[in-house]
């Protein structure tokens, strides 16, 4: 499946995956979103998944009562443990966001870190299913990822039948590996969203969007 091929190309990537934040130009979206996503979870029992090095579990936890950060790639897993967040309220688990075991636990939130826009059309039905599955209804759901920024965001460089849109990405090795990546319109991210959720609301800033819903 496509997660495969974005997995393989994150765990290559490993500690140059942070490399696009030195982007200067992005101190300030970095910033504001941080204080968006630390009040939109504050209190919160936190599952997050695509946690890559941590970055943005550094910020979670912040606010959260708790973080249990999922990534599918054990490298990065290491790498987000070595981070300066508080003892005893953040913990680390390798696993897949598509493939949820059934101990996974209860949170009251979920967020989806930069790993949406990397599934295609299938693969984002299936997460959405798997939440439900594995965490019931009322929870909040908070999917940050990618805005499209001319200039700095990679070209798309094929669409396949479904809709579902790719880039080719180059590893610091130099190996080239298509992966999916899609920059959704809010009316697209509602459609997609809506027969599972409710109260959804999307924010813009120019290099990051964030959604918030309820599950159904």
């Amino acid at each position: 499946m496509n997660n495969q091929y974005v997995a393989k190309y994150y765990a290559l990537l490993g500690e140059a995956l942070e490399d696009k934040y030195l982007e200067p130009d992005m101190d300030e979206d970095i910033d504001d979103m941080s204080i968006h996503l630390g009040n939109v979870l504050a209190g919160h029992t936190v599952l997050e998944l695509g946690c890559g090095t941590g970055f943005w579990t550094e910020v979670a936890a912040e606010s959260a009562q708790s973080v249990l950060a999922v990534d599918i790639n054990a490298s990065l897993v290491d790498l987000a443990r070595e981070r300066p967040m508080t003892e005893g309220k953040v913990t680390f688990r390798v696993g897949d966001a598509l493939d949820l075991p059934e101990d996974i636990g209860k949170f009251s939130a979920v967020l989806v870190s930069f790993l949406w826009s990397h599934l295609n059309k299938k693969e984002q039905e299936q997460l959405l299913a798997t939440l439900k599955k594995r965490l019931g209804k009322d929870v909040l759901l908070v999917i940050l990822d990618d805005a499209f920024v001319e200039g700095f965001s990679e070209t798309i460089a094929r669409t396949d039948a479904d809709g579902t849109t790719y880039q080719i990405l180059t590893t610091p090795e130099g190996e080239r590996i298509e992966v999916a990546k899609s920059y959704q319109s809010d009316s697209a991210l509602r459609k997609r969203l809506g027969n599972v959720a409710k109260e959804i609301k999307i924010e813009r800033i120019e290099f990051f969007w964030i959604l918030t819903c309820r599950l159904k």
